[in-house]
């Protein structure tokens, strides 16, 4: 993958969504980024639908340079639907036998001595070319597709280090450290538009407006890998504001405890 990776988390269970069991994967993930200087492009949280799995992975495949972080639905029960979901979206819609995965659960079930072996056994019926994801925890497989699509149990203390494999895969040579700079203007947002317009690629703008008890404010920040860029484009921005007369301070101040309503 040689343009700039795009990461994305999918997370499949419907007991998320009916809050039966609470996710563990976002922050995790982000965290996981961040030391490497990056950041997620998106997240989807689905229930366990067939057809809106293999949706969700042909839309993330159509995204350019997209790197999937895909949670739950690859073992063997029928509500069990991410393998052959990968299969129909990102392959020809058929599952296969892969040996060496065959091999490793048949050992592992002999060790555990489990009763009708052949349902678990269908956890090797991946995509044509999957490779291997190590399970640190009881040995059993995931698998990833193209170096791109990284498909894992739902049980964190299983994925969360095959996630840190990947990273460390993806983007060993690809480290980046990020410059941000942020202040607090006392102003509404809309009266500070025109300054946040014509950013260059590359300099990314956040914009947090807030109203508290004593008047809005806007907390603005500029981020990005070129430090001279980011500080360049800050300086016309803070200069612009004293130019105004809007007061300000170089920091984030928002208090959540004041916050009377969103501006």
């Amino acid at each position: 993958m040689h343009a700039t990776p795009r990461f994305f988390t999918l997370i499949i269970g419907t007991e998320i969504l009916n809050g039966r069991r609470r996710d563990k994967h976002f922050d995790f993930v982000r965290e996981e980024l961040a030391r490497y200087g990056y950041t997620l492009s998106g997240n989807f949280v689905i229930e366990d639908d067939p057809a809106l799995i293999v949706q969700t992975l042909k839309f993330l495949a159509s995204q350019p340079a997209s790197v999937v972080f895909s949670f739950g639905g690859i073992g063997s029960t029928p509500d069990d639907h991410t393998r052959k979901a990968a299969a129909i979206a990102l392959r020809d819609g058929r599952l296969q036998t892969h040996p060496e995965a065959r091999k490793i659960i048949t050992e592992r079930l002999e060790k555990m001595q489990v009763p009708n072996p052949e349902y678990p056994l269908r956890m090797a019926e991946l995509p044509r070319g999957a490779k291997l994801l190590y399970n640190p925890v009881n040995g059993m497989p995931a698998f990833y597709l193209d170096d791109r699509f990284f498909f894992m149990p739902g049980f964190p203390e299983m994925s969360h280090p095959m996630v840190r494999w990947a990273l460390e895969k993806i983007l060993h040579y690809r480290k980046r450290t990020i410059h941000r700079r942020t202040l607090t203007a006392l102003s509404r947002e809309s009266a500070l538009i025109d300054l946040m317009e014509n950013l260059p690629k590359g300099v990314d703008l956040s914009s947090l407006p807030r109203v508290y008890s004593d008047g809005p404010r806007v907390v603005l920040s500029l981020s990005g890998s070129d430090k001279k860029q980011v500080e360049e484009h800050f300086e016309k921005i803070r200069k612009a504001l004293e130019e105004r007369r809007i007061p300000y301070s170089l920091s984030d101040e928002h208090d959540a405890s004041r916050i009377e309503d969103d501006g």
